[in-house]
C-alpha cells in the first residue's frame, strides 16, 4: 500500500515529476492502473479538495496538485484503456455567452477531473445551443455553467430553457456558479444545483454522475 500513499502525498503537495515517477513505478510493480487512479491520484485530489473547502489550502496549491494529477493521469491513460477502465461519468462545462472569465470554470474543471469524471470544457464566450448540443451528442449527464457577471447570467435561464426544448431536460442535471450567481436565482431559472465553490461542485457532480 505504500507506494499509493506516496503518489496520494505527493500529489497533494504538488510534487508532479515525482507522482510521474511513482505511477510509472507502480505500474512496473504490477499494480493495475484502476488501483493507482482510484488509491493513488484520486485519494490525493479528493483530499486536496477537502482542505480547499476548508480553507486550509488555496487556489495555487490546488492548481499545482491538478498539474501532478494531470502529469500521473497522462501516464496511466494507455493502461487505463487497455485494462477497460470506464470513466465515472461525463459532463460538459463552459462560461456563458459574453463572458471571458475562466479562472473559477477551470479550478471546478481540475477539481471535476479530480473525480475521475471526465470534462467536455467548451471555455468562455459560449452560447447556449452549444452547451445542449453538446450534452446531447456526447450523452453528458451534467451541464455546468460559470458567469461571472450580472449582465450575462441570463444565459444561464437559456440553457435551461433551451434542455426543455431539446427535450432532454429530464436526462441532463444543469449546476451553476460564479461570483454574482445564487441559490435563489437556481431556483428562479429551475436549473438544479448551486455551488458556491470549486470542491462542492465537484462533489455535486459526482453525485449526480453515480445517481
Amino acid at each position: 500500500m505504500g507506494i499509493l500513499q506516496d503518489i496520494s502525498s505527493n500529489l497533494q503537495i504538488g510534487k508532479a515529476k515525482i507522482v510521474k515517477t511513482l505511477v510509472q513505478q507502480a505500474l512496473d510493480e504490477g499494480l493495475s492502473a484502476q488501483e493507482i487512479l482510484s488509491d493513488g491520484l484520486l485519494d490525493g485530489m479528493n483530499k486536496v479538495g477537502e482542505q480547499f473547502k476548508n480553507n486550509e489550502i488555496f487556489v495555487p496549491e490546488v492548481l499545482i496538485a491538478a498539474r501532478a494529477m494531470s502529469m500521473g493521469t497522462a501516464v496511466l491513460k494507455p493502461h487505463l484503456a487497455s485494462e477497460g477502465v470506464q470513466s465515472r461519468g461525463k459532463i460538459v462545462i463552459g462560461t456563458v455567452q459574453g463572458d471571458l472569465h475562466d479562472i473559477g470554470k477551470n479550478l471546478v474543471k481540475m477539481m471535476i477531473e479530480g473525480k475521475g469524471i471526465e470534462v467536455i470544457d467548451l471555455g468562455t464566450d459560449v452560447p447556449a445551443e452549444k452547451f445542449v448540443q453538446t450534452a446531447i451528442e456526447n450523452q453528458c449527464q451534467v451541464i455546468c455553467l460559470s458567469a461571472l457577471l450580472t449582465t450575462t447570467m441570463g444565459v444561464m435561464a437559456d440553457v435551461v430553457a433551451e434542455a426543455e426544448k431539446a427535450g432532454i431536460r429530464d436526462k441532463v442535471k444543469i449546476m451553476i456558479g460564479g461570483a454574482p450567481v445564487t441559490d435563489a436565482y437556481c431556483q428562479q431559472i429551475h436549473a438544479d444545483a448551486y455551488t458556491p465553490d470549486a470542491a462542492s461542485a465537484a462533489d455535486k457532480v459526482a453525485e449526480y454522475c453515480a445517481a
